[in-house]
């Protein structure tokens, strides 16, 4: 090779928004994912993340491969972590909340909140954590999560119903769904994320943003941005996530999209879907 095909090439290289890559083989994208949660991911690669995972994977010229384990272990997600990000066994998670500090997040990706669902034809339609139709509808939220909070600040968890998907294996969010159908609970209090995806299969229901306020006492917060994890040390991964997460920003919003994964609005009024 001539110096100056050495020097073309070295040339447009550097003009390239990510470093050329000798072998996708040896520097592979390693990501931690649950094997069986829809509609985050599964082993056939149909959740939100595998596509985001893939979209990476391919702007980096990186083979992806996979180290599957489920989110909702004995422990839940923060063994999760523990078990596979943390002992090496993967680079990557492909949702955190940003600025968690368990692990380095990105920048953030998208945005999303807890919504309230509900019938639309039924007699309940809550605004807020302080509409009056929680005092009186039959109430339904998942375990550990912001909603139950409000629930207990306002003294109603004791009449609310607590459904736990989050520590069960291969449980899934539709099952917060038909509880609303069926007519076990009239309002469901979830994240938007996990059940977005399944709600063109209940045409009968409808759902909400849950605002981030509160009628006395300091704000709550139940909108959230969400990133990708690397662990703390690794400062490299995560700047060349950042730059990936800038340039296909237009494809990830996309996917996301197709999965019913919308963006709160940005005035923090009410979203109905």
């Amino acid at each position: 090779m001539t110096l100056r095909k050495t020097l073309t090439i070295a040339a447009l290289a550097a003009t390239l928004p990510f470093p050329l890559v000798a072998s996708a083989q040896a520097n592979p994208l390693r990501v931690c994912a649950d094997p069986a949660y829809m509609p985050y991911s599964n082993r056939a690669g149909q959740g939100f993340e595998n596509k985001i995972a893939q979209l990476v994977a391919h702007t980096l010229h990186r083979k992806l491969e996979y180290t599957w384990a489920s989110e909702r272990m004995q422990g839940g997600f923060e063994n999760f972590l523990a078990t596979t990000l943390d002992k090496h066994k993967c680079d990557v998670v492909m949702s955190m909340p940003y600025g968690n500090i368990e692990e380095r997040t990105t920048d953030p990706y998208y945005e999303s909140a807890y919504v309230f669902v509900y019938k639309k034809n039924g007699q309940y339609a809550p605004k807020t954590m302080d509409s009056s139709a929680l005092k009186h509808a039959k109430v339904g939220f998942v375990s550990g999560t912001p909603p139950e909070t409000g629930l207990k600040l306002r003294g109603l968890v004791r009449r609310s119903t607590e459904f736990d998907i989050l520590d069960h294996k291969g449980a899934s969010p539709k099952t917060l769904l038909d509880a609303v159908k069926n007519g076990k609970v009239d309002i469901m209090m979830t994240w938007e994320p996990a059940i977005g995806y399944f709600m063109h299969q209940y045409p009968s229901l409808t759902m909400a943003r849950i605002p981030n306020e509160r009628a006395t006492g300091s704000p709550e917060k139940y909108s959230f941005s969400i990133a990708m994890a690397v662990r703390e040390h690794d400062k490299k991964l995560a700047k060349t996530l950042n730059k990936v997460i800038k340039q296909d920003k237009s494809q990830i919003h996309a996917i996301l999209s197709r999965y019913n994964v919308k963006m709160p609005q940005a005035n923090g009024g009410q979203q109905n879907y």
